[in-house]
């Protein structure tokens, strides 16, 4: 006689087991992406809007910082309801990556113009300068990226890792060729880069204290144009080639990029 299946319901699990299984739930980062985001083609006006919330974001997370700020204030700030900013982004954490994704892009512009066509000496002076005016013109953004960065970068990680590690590494390549071409003293690229950038990146990152000791005020920028004429001087003249210098290649024009890469500022 053949014995039949019995098709009687599973139990339900007890409580904890119930418990147990909502706490390993995919994370939020795993639900759909906001309907705005969705969207094949944004409108003008969905644009503006976002153009809208990033800005009121970054008033936001300056005067609170990111654990401080929450959607509401940046909202408010936005002039919309939370419910509207919403439908753009879902999280916090959204519209912080967003934004630090669109300062990386307008942080690395000077460094895509640095030709290796040009002039080394003038290419380099031109650089420091641009850096200089982004300190200047855009203090709050540089802060917001600086202390992304001492908190580990966790929303810049793949951005810092792809387009800044392959742009600063072919930048590097081209001050190499200057130096194997006779036309700078032979450095190490990477700290030549690194080195430009903590210099000009301070005046925006440490504002308050530069203005504090300098005794300026918050509405003059003149000690941008004596940072600018110092900078220059220091690294120009700490570049320049020997007299008898030749070109030359192989190790003499600075070491090649080490396999830890370059993570930071741009």
């Amino acid at each position: 006689m053949t014995r039949e299946t019995d098709a009687r319901p599973a139990p339900a699990p007890p409580p904890r087991a119930r418990a147990r299984a909502r706490k390993k739930a995919p994370p939020a980062a795993d639900a759909p992406a906001p309907r705005a985001a969705r969207t094949r083609r944004r409108t003008r006006i969905q644009r503006e809007n976002e153009r809208k919330i990033l800005a009121a974001a970054l008033d936001v997370f300056s005067a609170y910082g990111f654990r401080g700020a929450t959607l509401d204030q940046i909202a408010e700030r936005a002039g919309m309801s939370k419910p509207n900013l919403l439908y753009y982004f879902r999280r916090k954490e959204d519209i912080r990556e967003a934004l630090l994704t669109s300062l990386l892009d307008a942080w690395l512009e000077p460094l895509r113009d640095l030709s290796a066509e040009g002039d080394p000496m003038r290419e380099i002076a031109a650089y420091i300068r641009r850096k200089l005016e982004m300190s200047r013109d855009r203090p709050r953004e540089s802060r917001l990226f600086a202390g992304e960065i001492m908190q580990g970068a966790p929303a810049m990680t793949a951005h810092i890792k792809g387009e800044l590690k392959a742009l600063v590494e072919e930048k590097a390549e081209v001050i190499r060729g200057w130096a194997r071409a006779g036309k700078i003293r032979p450095v190490d690229p990477m700290h030549l880069i690194f080195a430009i950038w903590a210099t000009t990146q301070h005046y925006a990152d440490f504002d308050s204290q530069v203005r504090a000791l300098l005794d300026v005020s918050p509405d003059s920028d003149g000690h941008y144009h004596d940072a600018a004429r110092f900078l220059e001087t220091l690294f120009l003249k700490g570049l320049a080639p020997e007299p008898d210098a030749k070109p030359h290649a192989g190790p003499g024009a600075g070491p090649a990029p080490r396999t830890g890469g370059a993570e930071g500022e741009a």
